[in-house]
């Protein structure tokens, strides 16, 4: 009697850790079905049973009330490989690789961002000294954005097909060719070289923007994604600052003397080329595609690299179809499509309100930038510890409307002091929003391409900069700078209606939720086989 009753006990302790698995720190068991939003990966290795279940009395699933469409699902989850594979995929660890990663990418990031707007904040240095119209000199920051538009479809494909590293290089690369490129351009007569440099570096720009999510998303862990997310557009933007503070210093408005200013605008362009040339050789050390283990279980449970299988056409139609990501991508493009206009025409809004003010207007627009760096960091650390990613964005994005409106209404009152709070309380909640967008987006389509949703985001900013840059451009130079804010303001209040309308539901958040949760019950499991191993003892 015994012995038997030893036996059964025996048999119902190899059922419980077959359901528990191996609970340890760093390997995670499998997503539990019945959370709300996880998707179940498929995968070789049969499916567990359960205690006390045979293989032909298998207690069916219990229905999900909300599942994940299978078109999404099956876009980007692994097929294939064995028990030893998924144990394998399922083990993180998070490496200290990560801040070199992202230190390595916001600097050459930010050198592009300098490049961008380097002409825009002297523009009237330039065209004294090209002897052009200021709507050329525009057209230089202007191609930063028409460039990105036809090149983002294979720059992502390439990034989902070759990977981070490749993807990295090019953008470095081409970046430092454009630096290069530029120093050839230091002479009146040489427009069109300058011109060609600077449609290297929109080039360059492609395989940049899309990065951050997934950078953070590849080598951060689920703590800190949003704020590693936040920090990457942080050297975008800091690069956008100092493209708006150095230039009027190293190249001041020297009338009359083209032989100095073109001296002046020499060294402008050969420092940033020994830069871009430093940063890139550090991509080629630093950068890597991942590292040697997933450091999220979001990651864990996809793919190293995309199944055969794996179609990019029919990601881009998941993503369509999702359309809480399609108001997303006409709301962000409204707001960073505004953020990219004033920051093109700031110096000519500022010159025309306030005489020789050149470089006050450089420090005003130092002044937007610095403080949507602020309220980029503040972002990312919010939406690491609460997850309340609509929320945070509505807030964001009514408070930046709210910003437009105070600016436009207190630029000419010929205080230049408030303009420089105005435009910082703008830049604020308008600069800071961009990391929101880039997480939201990842979040709502996981687990789908970060690099392809984030593409798809910069895609359409790049749509809405160049419309509202050429219409508020002319509406500033015919009418006034407040005719041409008026036109933003209406723009950006439409982008909080359709905010308000994006239905939140956090997909990746739940798979790292979810396997948290199943860890918990692992370790509960284990509890109780040990309890059973210590009757036994006792009746032995």
């Amino acid at each position: 009697m015994l012995a038997q009753r030893r036996r059964t006990e025996d048999e119902q302790d190899e059922h419980l850790r077959a359901d528990a698995g191996a609970p340890d720190d760093i390997t995670v068991g499998r997503k539990s079905p019945e959370l709300e939003g996880a998707v179940e990966p498929t995968y070789g290795a049969e499916p567990t049973l359960r205690a006390g279940e045979t293989d032909t009395e298998r207690t069916p699933e219990p229905e999900k009330e909300k599942e994940v469409p299978a078109d999404e699902r099956e876009a980007m989850l692994p097929n294939g490989g064995g028990a030893e594979a998924e144990e394998k995929r399922l083990e993180i660890r998070l490496s200290w690789r990560r801040f070199a990663v992202l230190a390595v990418f916001s600097l050459y990031s930010l050198v592009n961002a300098y490049q961008w707007i380097q002409y825009s904040i002297i523009a009237n240095v330039f065209t004294q000294f090209y002897g052009v119209t200021y709507d050329k000199v525009d057209w230089l920051s202007i191609v930063y954005m028409v460039a990105y538009v036809p090149l983002i479809f294979p720059a992502t494909w390439l990034l989902d097909r070759k990977g981070l590293r490749l993807t990295a290089l090019l953008g470095a690369g081409l970046n430092c060719a454009g630096a290069w490129l530029k120093c050839a351009s230091a002479s009146p007569e040489r427009f069109g070289v300058t011109v060609t440099a600077q449609v290297v570096c929109s080039v360059a720009q492609v395989f940049i923007l899309g990065l951050p999510s997934r950078i953070a998303s590849v080598w951060f862990g689920p703590r800190e994604v949003s704020t590693a997310c936040a920090t990457a557009v942080l050297g975008n933007q800091l690069g956008t600052a100092i493209g708006f503070m150095l230039p009027p210093v190293l190249v001041p408005n020297t009338k009359n003397n083209t032989e100095l200013m073109a001296h002046n605008i020499s060294i402008m362009f050969y420092g940033t080329a020994a830069v871009s040339t430093c940063l890139f050789i550090l991509t080629v050390i630093v950068i890597k595609d991942r590292p040697s283990l997933p450091p999220s279980h979001a990651q864990a449970v996809l793919p190293d690299s995309p199944p055969e299988d794996y179609s990019y056409k029919r990601s881009i139609v998941n993503l369509i179809k999702n359309k809480a990501f399609v108001l997303l991508l006409i709301t962000y493009g409204i707001m960073t499509g505004s953020f990219y206009s004033v920051s093109t025409l700031l110096s000519q809004m500022i010159t025309a309100c306030y005489e020789n003010q050149e470089l006050n207007a450089g420090r005003i627009g130092l002044t937007l930038v610095v403080a949507g760096m602020v309220g980029s960091v503040l972002c990312g650390l919010w939406l690491d510890h609460t997850k309340t990613y609509k929320m945070t964005t509505l807030i964001v994005y009514t408070l930046s409307f709210l910003g437009m409106v105070v600016f436009t209404f207190t630029l000419d009152l010929n205080n230049i002091y408030l303009v420089f709070f105005t435009a910082g309380v703008l830049g604020f909640f308008m600069t800071g929003y961009l990391p929101l967008g880039f997480e939201f987006a990842v979040e709502i389509t996981y687990p789908e391409s970060e690099g392809t949703s984030s593409g798809l985001l910069n895609a359409f900013a790049q749509i809405f900069g160049i419309i509202f840059t050429l219409i508020q451009g002319k509406l500033t130079s015919v009418y006034s700078p407040l005719v041409g804010n008026l036109f933003l303001c209406v723009w950006i209040f439409l982008g909080v209606l359709l905010t308000a309308l994006i239905k939140s539901e956090l997909k990746r958040h739940n798979v790292n939720m979810g396997a948290n949760g199943n860890h918990l019950h692992a370790v509960s499991a284990q509890q109780h086989t040990q309890q059973h191993t210590r009757r036994n003892t006792h009746y032995g």
